[in-house]
């Protein structure tokens, strides 16, 4: 079968694309046709330099699936040939999704939502099931609760949006002037400008002084530390990237604070699911490209700037 693979750690340049023996299906495994994957900061944090994750090259990378059950194994009891599923591997996992096959346990496997095409549920996986850790799991967000989502318009925050929406709460969130519109069509109630606006101004104004009940960082550096005068006591806090400055006043408000690295379970693609039928959660897509153009996807998601997911078509 056909994947791209990185031959080293490194810059974009590292992919090459190979024939590989097509995985065979273990006793709880299905084998699955790829019809899409997507491409995630994970993956390219990888490819610069893997060892953390468990990877070494040559290595087929790439973290989101949807397409087809091609074959199961003996042991397996919860899909048949032709289903169509879509999920998030494991890192590192036997293999990544940048090929024509993958392989994978049933256990992190779901039944892909009816209503949308497997470019768009190659998008969701990933960057949903993080998005949902982040505000159900972690920060147990409630209905008429307060949420500041910092970097709205990208792969993880414009799903949080959407959750953060149909989970009943009132939604803040950061982006470039240029998304403004579109955070606001995603349903966040007040777009903040993070060129022209300080968030913390906006937030404080806003919610009289109060502050918000969550806080999900998807940007780094000292936005956290900011945050943390705009969060209620007793708070919760979530962030995905590394942080900068001073947190000690989080201790003096008894702030819950969560980092958070995605674990996989099938229940949060069959929530996820639920809400994309029900049209409550949309697919985000900035751009579809080939499996041959991975490098040149990688590089403009490092570039920056992406809204929603960049997803690269394998299979009609």
């Amino acid at each position: 079968m056909k994947a791209m693979i990185i031959t080293g750690f490194g810059g974009p340049e590292v992919f090459q694309q190979r024939e590989i023996e097509k995985p065979t299906p273990e006793a709880t495994e299905v084998l699955v046709r790829v019809y899409a994957t997507s491409i995630n900061p994970v993956d390219y944090k990888i490819r610069q330099s893997g060892e953390w994750a468990g990877v070494k090259p040559p290595a087929v990378i790439g973290y989101d699936v949807s397409g087809v059950v091609e074959a199961i194994g003996a042991g397996v009891k919860d899909f048949k040939v032709g289903d169509e599923v879509y999920y998030t591997p494991d890192i590192p996992g036997r293999i990544g999704s940048y090929a024509e096959y993958h392989v994978v346990d049933e256990a992190i496997v779901a039944r892909k939502p009816k209503n949308i095409s497997h470019v768009e549920a190659a998008s969701i996986p990933l960057a949903g099931g993080t998005a949902w850790d982040a505000l159900i799991t972690r920060a147990h967000l409630r209905v008429g609760e307060t949420v500041l989502i910092h970097g709205g318009t990208g792969g993880v925050g414009s799903l949080a949006v959407q959750i953060a929406k149909a989970a009943g709460a009132y939604v803040f969130t950061t982006c470039s002037g240029k998304n403004v519109d579109f955070a606001r069509q995603l349903g966040a109630d007040r777009v903040i400008d993070y060129n022209t606006e300080n968030f913390v101004d906006v937030v404080a104004s806003e919610t009289a002084g109060e502050g918000v009940d969550v806080v999900f960082d998807n940007v780094g550096g000292d936005v956290i530390a900011n945050s943390i005068a705009v969060t209620k006591k007793y708070g919760r806090m979530v962030s995905i990237v590394n942080i900068e400055g001073n947190t000690w006043p989080a201790h003096l408000k008894n702030i819950d604070f969560h980092y958070l690295f995605l674990e996989r379970h099938r229940y949060k693609l069959d929530f996820l699911r639920t809400l994309i039928e029900r049209e409550q959660i949309k697919p985000v897509i900035d751009s579809v490209m080939s499996l041959e153009e991975v490098a040149s996807a990688h590089q403009r998601l490092e570039n920056g700037g992406v809204r929603g997911k960049i997803v690269l078509k394998i299979h009609e």
